[in-house]
């Protein structure tokens, strides 16, 4: 029934400065903004980041940081051009879990609403291959 994923929201206080984390961290290109016009429960705006629809809407932020959160992939060479763009925009970054040997890498940060980022450099098959090898022992 499903045939892949539509977009993902994100309701933010401040427009602009999750736009600078769409476009500086992620890469991502806005598509649209609503400007003074609203088409939906608030001012919008959409992003394309990498092929993915991303949708912000200016609201409350999130009460508090949980381990709820969206992943995207990188490689590991895009890991350090991103850490350095977290940091340029003041972001705080989340120590990541401990790591099983060849699921990859991660990257954890918070944007200024309390959302959890995560870039990650493995796959899923690469993350059950690794559990299957500490199964097996």
């Amino acid at each position: 029934m499903i045939s892949g994923l539509s977009h993902l929201t994100f309701i933010v206080q401040d427009l602009e400065k999750m736009s600078r984390i769409l476009a500086d961290v992620l890469g991502g290109r806005e598509v649209y903004g609503s400007g003074t016009k609203q088409h939906s429960l608030s001012a919008e705006r959409f992003f394309d980041v990498g092929g993915l629809w991303i949708a912000i809407m200016q609201g409350d932020a999130l009460p508090s940081r949980t381990y709820n959160h969206v992943a995207f992939k990188v490689s590991p060479a895009q890991l350090d051009v991103a850490k350095a763009a977290i940091q340029k925009l003041g972001l705080d970054f989340r120590q990541s879990r401990p790591r099983v040997l060849g699921e990859g890498q991660s990257l954890y940060f918070h944007d200024y609403d309390n959302h959890l980022f995560e870039l990650h450099t493995g796959t899923l098959h690469e993350r059950l291959a690794a559990y299957k090898k500490l199964d097996e022992v």
